[in-house]
């Protein structure tokens, strides 16, 4: 395409971002317009949430990582960037707003608009990124599309898209049947009248060939055969092949070569000799570069602005593990390798923030909440990492010489018939009713609550629901510090000895308590086996054996028959835990432990302290 005036659109391709609270169904919706293309085979598509490629995401069923593919469609390439829909991985939706020019805005067509919608939304509009809405699921049987429609209307006017609602386009779709139709009562055939939206309704990219080269870098991807890969669209100029650079870098520019250009093709990327403005591409060769490093011809001087991301909002500490346990199972078990990997997530996680503790071998590694910090834990697990983590706490903030710290809005859906232990759980942790509307036999609670107050509450909103409620949360301000927020009601069963879990032991502690380990399970002194059914810490033997004897008495050899024990996912295990506890995750186990082991040395620190 020939351009002859300085700034101008390219109407050859579209960049697009698909942005929706978790679970709406944007991986889904990528996947069916990926099969409906045309452009690949059926073994290249295999399973459902294609793009969700990351173990982790395959388990846990969301999208942690953005990511981008490329569709043609009528003589045009959509490069369409797929986001992860859940708060804690804000800081991922944040910077690749910067590549796209348009977005589809995903509503569940029963929810409508969540927590998450209004984040990714406010963000989009404020990147100057025009949104198509979508509402997806019309197929659901407890659908409301035109009313889901009218919220995600009401809230874009509400977030400041007052002038766009004129002009503002929508259709209704099915991820999961496979099509797009203008009217929710008569189902399509296809997606092509979604397709046909991201090609008549969203603009092209401004480009300015006239200017020198500038490009933005917002994502990095890593190969083991060439290092960090840079991602980013170039915002003016053209670039190609082997061509010297100049990397701006937070030290000031130096000088590179760019060893390898690709441009994103279908599921992958394909190699390229040239690239210009509006290109979304990928840069192999350059040494060191990081997200936030600009790209441009050399002594240009026309470095971007680094991207600033939301702060975060929780703390964890990172330690070695230091138990009786430590090095069985883990691969990488010192300080320094722990550093090394912390080190080496900043690179491409933008929200996270890691501090040395000072006068210690350990770090404050802070994020945007539970979530976002397991899933580092788990990755780290995974390969091969030992780790004790300490408990989640709030990073409060000094405004006007006064401790703020951050609350969050928190939607619970839940059966009208249990909504009693839900405002009531909620109240004990200092949260405020602000909203509650009826839809059908479920009551839509919405709250502002301490982030404090939110830690270890999922649960416990789940075993008071029998698992029925739906539970959404996101930052939404930082206010006055409140009053203490009440822990955990009930105390914990600490092993005394080391050894062996027994049958006849756990037999003889389970009406009391609710047990965390199985017979034969490997036990240390200080290592938590159980939830005491009283508020008080309890010192138990979970390795005691039943004395034999040569004599049988009717009633003394009744069979032990054990309750299986509570399984603590990480997040769960995470949320538990208060400040003399830890932690202690291997790639085998997660156990829960005290930080002090011996039961004297407790003692000793309950009466100092």
């Amino acid at each position: 395409m020939s351009i002859t005036t300085e700034t101008e659109r390219r109407n050859d391709i579209r960049n697009v971002v698909i942005i929706a609270h978790v679970d709406h169904g944007k991986t889904t919706m990528v996947d069916c317009l990926l099969r409906q293309s045309g452009q690949f085979r059926d073994t290249e598509l295999q399973g459902d949430c294609i793009l969700d490629s990351n173990d982790l995401e395959r388990e846990r069923g969301i999208t942690i990582l953005a990511k981008n593919i490329a569709i043609p469609y009528r003589d045009t390439k959509i490069n369409l960037i797929d986001t992860p829909g859940h708060a804690d991985f804000g800081g991922e939706v944040e910077r690749v707003l910067t590549m796209a020019d348009g977005c589809l805005v995903l509503v569940d067509a029963a929810e409508g608009p969540m927590p998450q919608t209004r984040y990714v939304l406010e963000k989009a509009l404020a990147a100057g990124v025009k949104p198509i809405i979508v509402v997806n699921k019309i197929d659901r049987p407890d659908a409301r599309s035109h009313e889901a429609l009218d919220e995600a209307l009401e809230l874009l006017a509400e977030l400041g898209g007052e002038d766009q609602l004129d002009e503002v386009a929508y259709v209704f779709t099915s991820g999961k049947s496979g099509y797009a139709t203008t009217d929710p009562d008569s189902p399509g055939e296809d997606m092509r009248p979604l397709m046909d939206l991201l090609v008549d309704h969203l603009p092209g990219p401004v480009v300015d060939t006239d200017a020198p080269l500038r490009m933005l870098v917002t994502t990095l991807d890593w190969s083991e055969y060439v290092g960090r890969i840079a991602v980013g669209r170039i915002q003016s100029g053209d670039i190609s092949a082997g061509q010297t650079i100049e990397l701006h870098q937070k030290d000031g520019p130096v000088k590179q070569k760019i060893s390898g250009l690709y441009m994103f093709d279908k599921l992958g990327r394909a190699p390229a000799e040239h690239a210009k403005a509006g290109d979304i591409i990928a840069l192999e060769g350059l040494e060191n570069v990081e997200i936030g490093d600009t790209v441009s011809l050399v002594a240009a001087n026309n470095a971007f602005e680094r991207p600033s991301v939301d702060e975060p909002t929780l703390e964890m500490v990172f330690a070695v593990n230091s138990s009786p346990f430590a090095g069985r199972e883990g691969k990488y078990v010192t300080t320094r390798q722990i550093k090394g990997r912390l080190e080496k997530e900043l690179e491409r996680n933008v929200a996270l923030r890691v501090e040395t503790i000072p006068g210690t071998e350990s770090y404050a590694v802070k994020g945007r909440g539970i979530l976002h910090l397991a899933v580092l834990i788990e990755t780290m697990r995974r390969e091969g990492y030992e780790l004790s983590i300490g408990k989640p706490r709030v990073i409060n903030r000094d405004i006007d010489g006064k401790p703020h710290e951050p609350f969050e809005g928190l939607r619970v859906e839940v059966p009208t018939e249990s909504m009693g232990p839900v405002m009531e759980l909620v109240g004990l942790r200092r949260g405020s009713l602000l909203e509650m509307t009826q839809r059908g036999e479920y009551s839509l609670l919405q709250f502002i609550i301490p982030s404090r107050g939110l830690i270890g509450l999922r649960t416990r909103l789940l075993n008071a629901t029998r698992g029925t409620a739906v539970i959404h949360h996101r930052f939404a301000e930082y206010r006055p510090v409140e009053p203490d927020v009440p822990g955990r009601g009930n105390g914990v069963l600490i092993s005394m000895v080391a050894g062996k879990v027994m049958p006849f032991a756990l037999f003889g502690l389970q009406d009391r308590s609710d047990l965390f380990v199985a017979p034969g399970t490997d036990v240390y002194e200080g290592m938590l086996v159980g939830e005491n059914a009283r508020d008080n810490d309890m010192n138990v033997n979970p390795c005691r054996e039943k004395k034999l004897t040569n004599m049988r008495a009717s009633g003394s050899d009744e069979n032990v028959i054990l309750k299986p024990p509570r399984q603590m996912s990480l997040e769960a295990a995470l949320e538990y835990i208060e400040d003399d506890e830890l932690v202690e995750v291997t790639p085998e186990s997660i156990r829960l432990r005290k930080i002090l082991l011996k039961e004297s040395d407790r003692r000793r620190n309950n009466r100092n302290r």
